[in-house]
């Protein structure tokens, strides 16, 4: 039998092992819409370290492998972003996406008071759009940024027990 997949907090350890899985998992991304240029291709590693300094960034880990992994801030309003959510390729179809999202939307209301959710995603992204859907998410915008890229904002509201827990954890 198997390692089974684990769902944590992301380390500054962790940050070489992100930067490589991004790397690897944007490479489509980067075809569907021909821009080898996209940031998180050209992402440095200080840059990402900042992230995991400043942000509420999640791994999922196999064994000692990061597999996963998802991002996300809240802002004074208290919408949560979310970013950078990549699976390996050879875990993908697998539900790990989207235990992923599961996870960063909870620690971005316990921790930080997130009342909503927002990401983003290309319009030629129909996965991603699928898995967004699939987890209560609604577009709410589109916005051209080049001939070929369009992105889709989509938001939804976070669950009131995830508010209630975020409530109790700032109250602690």
């Amino acid at each position: 039998m198997g390692t089974s997949v684990t769902i944590s907090a992301a380390t500054d350890q962790d940050a070489e092992q992100i930067l490589k899985l991004q790397y690897l998992c944007y490479q489509t991304e980067a075809a569907l819409y021909d821009d080898y240029g996209i940031e998180p291709l050209t992402q440095t590693l200080d840059s990402l370290r900042a992230e995991l300094g400043e942000g509420c960034v999640v791994v999922a880990r196999l064994g000692e492998e990061v597999v996963g992994s998802v991002r996300g801030t809240v802002d004074a309003a208290g919408t949560g972003e979310i970013a950078k959510l990549i699976v390996h390729p050879r875990m993908q179809r697998h539900g790990l996406g989207g235990r992923l999202l599961d996870a960063i939307e909870a620690r971005l209301a316990a921790e930080r008071s997130a009342k909503r959710y927002r990401l983003r995603t290309g319009h030629r992204s129909e996965g991603n759009l699928r898995l967004y859907r699939g987890h209560g998410y609604a577009p709410v915008g589109t916005e051209q940024i080049t001939r070929r890229l369009s992105m889709i904002t989509l938001e939804k509201a976070a669950l009131e027990e995830d508010v209630a827990a975020g409530a109790l954890v700032a109250g602690a």
